[in-house]
């Protein structure tokens, strides 16, 4: 009787040990096969030992990605693509109304463009100190701060009775609005995994590039009828009901355990709850030791010149070879771009997305980030340049309707083709450097923040 007991527990060891080492063969525990004494015992289990395979299972890397319905998730998008397209609508809108401030403000209209460039580094400022804080503290904390800044900073430019009043409100109110573009595409990389993930990078930049093409006409449109102090209240109410969202509405994105006050935490080392850590704001360009991210950051760079060289001008080259004289069919001009860039983010998202899936499967579940590279082809070798030397040959040669009207689908072509390398470059840039995804895209768009600075 003992020998038996003794044969049924050494039986019972065999299959859950084999149950454990090889899921899929756990039907051998219920056919009583006799392989199990061939297979020596592993790991020992006990009858709560699953039948099920834990291969059916989702891993933890997939339920990180769970946390959200799909719906919801798009929401989230549609929520940092607003926040997203603030600094684009600043700058955007602020530049049509130059004549009208200088002359409201007695002053010239090269010391209130002094202002555009005093956004642009309070702009570039704040991307960098956000992304830095949002790896810490996480990404809500983050909106939550800086929204009132651009509330409070919208209306003090409205209420600014000089120059001295609209820098400094202008500062904190780009400072505020600094970080939409950043710390949005690390929120995308949150919530969506890796073969969605370009797809959802395309629909953010898509939403947040409304902001380039619908500011220029819209600024003038106010600006002209109700005056540019109304449309600097019109930018603080847009601030006011996302920031209205983000309290009530918006989750904290971040993984859960990988925020450094998550990590800071669990190590004792912090006294209470709200104790603050103050933050290197100038870690991101430590990233730009990386070849990766630095390589891509200067294609950027050189795709964005194309953009600069065909629009800054804008004004003196198409406008005065085909007689615009107006400012408002001078800024309709700058639309064809905008939609370019909004159709061009979401395909190339998409495409990416399924490249990465395609190279994935041939490797047979190996993954390069670099696959997702390969969608930015089309854009760089043949749209961006073909289309800056159309623009070029067709405004020295082609006059009347006809030049303007190619001039204007060239223009789009180079929309389109920017952001089909941009928005595939953002998502290999969160691939890349995940769990500092908002320092990385700071760090990436800091080379282009510091031209427009320059131009």
């Amino acid at each position: 009787m003992t020998r038996s007991l003794t044969l049924v527990r050494s039986w019972k060891f065999w299959t859950a040990d084999l149950h454990s080492a090889h899921p899929r063969i756990s039907t051998l525990r219920v056919l009583g096969l006799a392989v199990c004494p061939l297979l020596p015992p592993l790991l020992m289990a006990s009858e709560e030992t699953p039948l099920l395979p834990d291969v059916l299972l989702p891993s933890k890397h997939e339920l990180v990605y769970q946390r959200f319905s799909p719906l919801y998730k798009k929401f989230v998008v549609a929520t940092v693509a607003w926040c997203g397209l603030m600094p684009l609508f600043l700058s955007g809108t602020f530049s049509p109304s130059i004549p009208q401030i200088a002359k409201d403000l007695n002053t010239t209209g090269e010391s209130v463009g002094f202002a555009v460039s005093l956004s642009v580094l309070s702009t570039s400022i704040g991307a960098l100190v956000s992304a830095s804080y949002s790896t810490f503290y996480g990404r809500r904390p983050i909106y939550l701060i800086s929204l009132p800044l651009c509330i409070l900073g919208s209306l003090g430019v409205s209420a600014a009775r000089d120059m001295s009043d609209l820098l400094f409100w202008r500062f904190w109110q780009c400072i505020g609005a600094s970080p939409g573009l950043v710390v949005g595409a690390a929120v995308v990389g949150d919530i969506y995994k890796l073969e969605e993930r370009g797809t959802g990078m395309g629909i953010f930049l898509a939403g947040s590039l409304l902001g380039t093409t619908l500011s220029p006409p819209i600024g003038g449109f106010i600006s002209h009828f109700w005056g540019w102090r109304v449309m600097q209240l019109c930018m603080g109410a847009l601030a006011l009901v996302a920031f209205t969202i983000f309290m009530f509405a918006f989750p904290e994105t971040s993984h859960p355990g990988t925020r450094g006050i998550d990590k800071f935490r669990q190590s004792g080392e912090a006294e209470h709850r709200w104790s603050f850590t103050a933050v290197n704001p100038l870690r991101p360009l430590q990233l730009l030791q990386s070849p990766n991210i630095c390589t891509v950051s200067a294609a950027g760079f050189f795709l964005l010149l194309t953009d600069y060289v065909l629009l800054v001008p804008l004004a003196y080259t198409m406008g005065k070879r085909y007689n615009l004289d107006n400012e408002l069919l001078v800024g309709a001009c700058f639309l064809p771009c905008g939609l370019g860039n909004m159709v061009g983010a979401p395909v190339a998202g998409r495409i990416s997305d399924r490249i990465v899936a395609k190279w994935k499967n041939k490797r047979g579940g190996v993954w390069y980030p670099e696959d997702r590279l390969r969608a930015t082809f089309s854009g760089g070798l043949i749209f961006v340049p073909l289309s800056v030397l159309g623009c070029g040959l067709v405004t020295e040669y082609i006059g009347g309707p006809i030049g303007l009207v190619l001039n204007l689908l060239l223009l789009f072509m180079n929309g389109l083709g920017v952001d089909i390398v941009l928005s595939p470059s953002a998502s290999y840039v969160v691939d890349v450097m995940h769990s500092r995804s908002a320092e990385a895209m700071a760090c990436n768009a800091y080379g282009r923040i510091i031209f427009h600075l320059i131009v």
